[in-house]
């Protein structure tokens, strides 16, 4: 298995290697020990976190949670932003060299019992950036380099979720070597411009216009890896076209970014 983000249990798994050309995000969110949920209302922050710079002999990295604790490990303030704010790290702009160098491991426990979800672990990361970091930033739009997403000739090839519309999405994962197959459950068209954007090296804009979220699979071969199997699935941007009726293109054209105003490293501690 190369990658695998499954929102609804709180598992949150970047892929890495070939597969992924952001070296910078963040690669692993596991979980080692059940806890019961916390409550979907509760707007946690982090009651204790200590905040180092990682030991360069760490070869891992990634979001984790052990029970009722978070540990970020390895990560750079790019990094950080990009999970915490979901954005791929070109949409943040005018940030210091540091951003991309220094590495920092983060541990530390929310200030409210149950296991914080995704949005809930997001919501206790920006608050940590605007505390220990001093993150100030701005929202704009910008003109990059980008992956349009619109809908093919012929229309899309999506089914309507039949899941409750205020329930978690799930995109779930499985590699074999080069050749993949994912599983969305309740996505919107947003949604899944977002995590195509992990794959790729640039954005992915929405603009198919398409409403509502929905439910559908992908099987795919990571491009460059392309053998002489009858069998294999087509490369990344044709599965999509053949598969899901969208068509995904690089343009350059506006995106929404954050552009840095101010940030500091943290004191040790």
């Amino acid at each position: 298995m190369m990658g695998l983000v499954e929102l609804n249990r709180r598992r949150f798994v970047f892929l890495a290697g070939a597969m992924l050309a952001l070296a910078t995000l963040p690669r692993a969110f596991g979980q080692e020990q059940e806890v019961a949920p916390m409550a979907k209302d509760a707007h946690p922050s982090y009651e204790v976190a200590t905040i180092k710079p990682t030991d360069p002999d760490d070869g891992s990295s990634g979001f984790h949670t052990m029970g009722h604790r978070l540990f970020i490990e390895n990560q750079t303030m790019n990094s950080l932003i990009a999970f915490a704010y979901a954005v791929h790290p070109k949409q943040i702009v005018d940030a210091p060299d540091w951003f991309t160098k220094d590495h920092f491991d983060i541990k530390g426990v929310p200030d409210i019992e149950g296991q914080p979800n995704l949005q809930q672990q997001q919501e206790m990361l920006q608050k940590l950036l605007n505390d220990r970091f001093k993150l100030k930033f701005h929202r704009d739009k910008r003109d990059l380099s980008i992956f349009a997403m619109t809908v093919a000739k012929g229309g899309p090839k999506l089914a309507v979720s039949k899941s409750d519309p205020g329930s978690l999405l799930d995109q779930t994962g499985n590699g074999n070597g080069a050749q993949q197959t994912w599983k969305f459950t309740n996505n919107s068209m947003a949604d899944f411009a977002q995590l195509l954007g992990y794959f790729l090296d640039r954005p992915v804009v929405n603009e198919t216009a398409l409403k509502g979220k929905f439910d559908f699979a992908l099987e795919w071969t990571v491009d460059g890896s392309l053998n002489n199997d009858p069998k294999a699935p087509p490369g990344l941007f044709t599965a999509i076209q053949e598969q899901l009726g969208l068509k995904v293109e690089g343009t350059r054209g506006p995106a929404d970014v954050l552009v840095i105003e101010h940030a500091e490293r943290p004191s040790a501690n």
